[in-house]
């Protein structure tokens, strides 16, 4: 019965290659994920935006001259000229800067997501079969091996899908800090008028979000990891498939508990910092 045991250990091999694939990606800059190459493309994007940002930075800034102002005779007063000069300036700062602007902030969020993984001591823990399961299955015979196939092939096809959708939720992540960072100028020239900064302070507050996701990610890690570290208890006073199938069942939970978290990771930090 190697064969059955094989099976089922080579998926929970790729949910621990997984598991540890996610660790290097959530610590990682994106100016270093891929060897940088995908970073210079979303520079490139970012500076072609540049202009475009920069033309829509007049245009807000006129209409909200245009909105806020009873009459242009109030532009000439020292006092409200001097505060839609600043607001030129500031907006003009952001759009140029706001590349580096993105960076600090990911940089600072980084640094809480080191804190966590320090102060907790974190470190993947692997999931493989306890010694008892393994025992019990070579122990079978031909026959009761057959629904004990059918139980480690769907346990462990259910057991590679959700490998699969763990990885691409937090390449997703990326993809999206990609995604803001390449089109940050055209959202951050909004805050050159005061009808339209919403934009950018709602733009700002999403990129916030899509970096605490890590933070959430770290977190439901460390849970996961403690679970694994106390496995499900074997029953080894019923049948075979039986406890093979209990095992199974309550480890795809505590899987099903992890992806489901770093699923919602952008909703739980929407709703713990009402972004």
């Amino acid at each position: 019965m190697n064969w059955i045991v094989s099976n089922l250990q080579n998926a929970l091999d790729t949910w621990n290659g997984k598991l540890s694939e996610i660790y290097t990606i959530v610590t990682q800059s994106p100016a270093d994920f891929k060897g940088g190459t995908i970073w210079e493309i979303i520079t490139n994007i970012n500076g072609a935006l540049q202009a475009i940002g920069f033309a829509l930075l007049v245009l807000f800034f006129v209409m909200g001259v245009v909105k806020t102002m009873g009459n242009f005779s109030e532009i000439k007063r020292p006092e409200q000229a001097l505060k839609l000069f600043l607001r030129f300036a500031i907006a003009k700062g952001i759009v140029t800067y706001g590349m580096k602007i993105m960076l600090a902030i990911f940089t600072i969020i980084q640094g809480v997501v080191t804190t966590i993984m320090e102060k907790s001591s974190f470190q993947v823990t692997g999931v493989s079969l306890p010694q008892t399961v393994i025992d019990a299955i070579n122990s079978c015979g031909f026959f009761e091996s057959i629904p004990l196939w059918a139980v480690t092939l769907l346990g462990g096809l259910f057991i590679l899908i959700l490998s699969f959708i763990l990885i691409l939720t937090v390449y997703g992540r990326f993809f999206k800090l990609y995604m803001y960072t390449a089109i940050s100028p055209i959202p951050l020239s909004s805050f050159a008028g005061e009808p339209t900064q919403n934009v950018g302070k709602s733009f700002l507050k999403s990129y916030i979000a899509v970096c605490l996701e890590g933070a959430i990610i770290v977190l439901a890690c460390i849970i996961f990891s403690s679970f694994a570290a106390s496995p499900p208890v074997v029953d080894t006073g019923t049948a075979t498939v039986t406890m093979v199938w209990k095992y199974i069942g309550e480890l795809i939970f505590n899987m099903l508990v992890l992806v489901g978290t770093i699923r919602l990771s952008d909703r739980i930090v929407r709703e713990m910092m009402g972004l």
